[in-house]
C-alpha cells in the first residue's frame, strides 16, 4: 500500500513539474504591445453629474378660489391657448377665473359706499340744525329768556350730531376699504404673468377648481429667462478642495453628445447632503445659453478644469500599471524586480483614488521597454493625469520612444495573460 501511494506521489510530482517547465517555456514566447512616447497638452479634471436649472423659476399662484374659464392666448398663435412653451411678457394675461361671485362683491361693496355717502350728508345737516339750534339757545340765555336746562340740551344736541358726523365718515372710509378689496379679489380672478419669460409648465386645465388657502396653489411654472442658465452638480467632498468660484469648466449634454459647452464655477453650496456614506456638495455652475440650444432639465456630465499643461510629454497609464511576470524580467533586474514584489507586498495599500485622478508632481512610476526577448524597468517622475494619459517628469524615457503596453498574442494563437481578459486580434502573431 505504502508503495502504490509512493508511486502515484512521483508520478504527481512529476507531472507538476512538467507542466510548470511547459508554462515557462510557454511564457518565453510571447511578444508585447508597445506604444511611443509623445508630445501634448494635457488637461487634468474633476469629473462630476449636475442637472441644467433656470437660473430664475417664478412659480406662479392664485389667491382667491373659482373655476378655471379660459387661459390667455398664446403669442405664437393667437388661436391656441397659454401652454408650455409659451412665451410671455409681463402683465400677459395667464388663465382667468370664473368671476361672478367676486363681481357681485363688488358691487355690493360700491353701495354699502353710497349709502355711507348718504349717511354722510345726512349728519351733516343735522349737524348743522343742531348748531343754528345752539346759537338761538345761546342768544336767548344770554337774555335770561330760557332756563340753563334748556342750554344744557341744545348743547347736547349739538354734540350728539357732530360725533353722527364723525361715525359716518367713518364708515365712508370702511366702506371704500371694503370696495377696494372686492375690487383686488376681482382683479386676481385674471392670472398675469409677474416676469418676462417662458411657461415651462402648465398645472390646470380648463374647467378645474383652485382653492387659496394657506399655500397658494400652484397654476404655471415661468423660467425668467433662458438665455441664462445654472447646473447644479454634485461634488464627492474628496473633490472639493480642488474646485473654487470662478472655476472654468466644460460638460457635455446626451442630447448634443458631439457638443461641448463651458461655464464657471459661481457657488460653492454648504448644505452637503450623505447617501450611503458618502457626502456630496452641490456646486453652482453659470452657463451662458444664449444661443437658447440648452434645455432646462438635461443631465449635464461635468468636467471641472483644475490645471493643464503643454507640450508635455505624455505616456498611456497603461503603461505604468503593466506588469510582467518575473520570467519576463531581464535577468539583471530580476533580482531587484522581486525585491521591489517584496517591499510592495508588506507595505500597507493606500487608498490613492483622488491621487491617481490628481496626481501630484513627484510620484515614482515605473515603464518598461524591450530588451531583446525580455523587458527592463525605468523608473520615471510622474506628473499630472487626466486619467488616460500621464506626464513624465524626469526619468530616462524620451519622446517618441517605445513602452510595453501588456503582453500580446503567443505564436500558437494564445494569449499569454488573465483568461478573463478580452482576447485581442495580433494578424502578425498569427503570421
Amino acid at each position: 500500500m505504502k508503495k502504490l501511494l509512493f508511486a502515484l506521489f512521483v508520478l504527481w510530482g512529476g507531472g507538476a513539474a512538467g507542466y510548470w517547465y511547459w508554462t515557462d517555456a510557454r511564457n518565453q514566447r510571447v511578444s508585447y504591445r508597445t506604444v511611443k512616447v509623445q508630445r501634448g497638452d494635457l488637461l487634468a479634471t474633476i469629473n462630476a453629474t449636475g442637472t441644467l436649472e433656470p437660473e430664475e423659476v417664478v412659480d406662479v399662484g392664485v389667491q382667491v378660489a373659482g373655476e378655471i374659464l379660459s387661459f390667455g392666448p398664446d403669442p405664437r398663435d393667437p388661436s391656441k391657448s397659454m401652454s408650455y412653451g409659451s412665451p410671455v411678457e409681463q402683465g400677459s394675461v395667464l388663465a382667468k377665473l370664473d368671476n361672478a361671485l367676486f363681481k357681485a362683491r363688488v358691487e355690493q361693496m360700491q353701495a354699502n359706499l353710497a349709502r355711507a355717502d348718504a349717511d354722510v350728508l345726512q349728519a351733516q345737516a343735522k349737524l348743522k340744525q343742531a348748531t343754528r339750534e345752539l346759537e338761538r339757545v345761546q342768544r336767548l340765555v344770554n337774555s335770561r329768556a330760557i332756563s340753563a336746562q334748556e342750554h344744557d340740551n341744545a348743547q347736547a344736541a349739538y354734540e350728539t350730531a357732530k360725533a353722527s358726523l364723525a361715525v359716518s365718515e367713518s364708515s365712508v372710509k370702511l366702506a371704500q376699504a371694503n370696495l377696494d378689496e372686492a375690487t383686488v379679489n376681482l382683479g386676481y380672478t385674471t392670472i398675469r404673468s409677474p416676469v418676462k419669460g417662458v411657461i415651462l409648465d402648465r398645472r390646470v386645465n380648463i374647467g378645474q377648481t383652485v382653492v387659496a388657502s394657506l399655500n397658494a396653489p400652484s397654476l404655471f411654472l415661468i423660467a425668467k429667462d433662458l438665455r441664462k442658465m445654472e447646473i447644479w452638480a454634485s461634488v464627492n467632498e474628496t473633490d472639493l478642495g480642488s474646485i473654487h468660484v470662478g472655476q472654468r469648466i466644460r460638460f457635455t449634454v446626451g442630447a448634443f453628445p458631439d457638443d461641448t459647452f463651458f461655464g464657471k464655477v459661481a457657488q460653492i453650496r454648504l448644505n452637503a447632503s450623505m447617501s450611503q456614506s458618502v457626502v456630496t456638495y452641490t456646486v453652482v455652475i453659470e452657463v451662458d445659453n444664449s444661443a437658447g440650444k440648452l434645455l432646462p432639465y438635461l443631465t449635464a456630465r461635468v468636467q471641472f478644469e483644475v490645471s493643464e499643461r503643454k507640450n508635455a510629454i505624455l505616456v498611456p497609464n497603461a503603461a505604468l500599471r503593466w506588469q510582467p511576470r518575473i520570467q519576463q524580467v531581464a535577468p539583471e533586474a530580476r533580482e531587484a524586480f522581486a525585491t521591489a514584489l517584496r517591499q510592495r507586498a508588506a507595505a500597507p495599500r493606500a487608498e490613492s483614488a483622488r491621487a491617481r485622478s490628481n496626481s501630484a508632481a513627484g510620484t515614482t512610476g515605473t515603464l518598461w521597454v524591450k530588451s531583446g526577448e525580455f523587458v527592463r524597468p525605468v523608473s520615471v517622475g510622474v506628473g499630472m493625469t487626466d486619467g488616460v494619459l500621464s506626464e513624465l517628469v524626469r526619468g530616462d524615457v524620451r519622446e517618441a520612444a517605445e513602452v510595453v503596453l501588456g503582453q500580446a498574442l503567443e505564436e500558437n494563437g494564445e494569449d499569454g495573460g488573465s483568461p478573463f481578459l478580452p482576447k485581442l486580434k495580433n494578424d502578425k502573431a498569427k503570421k
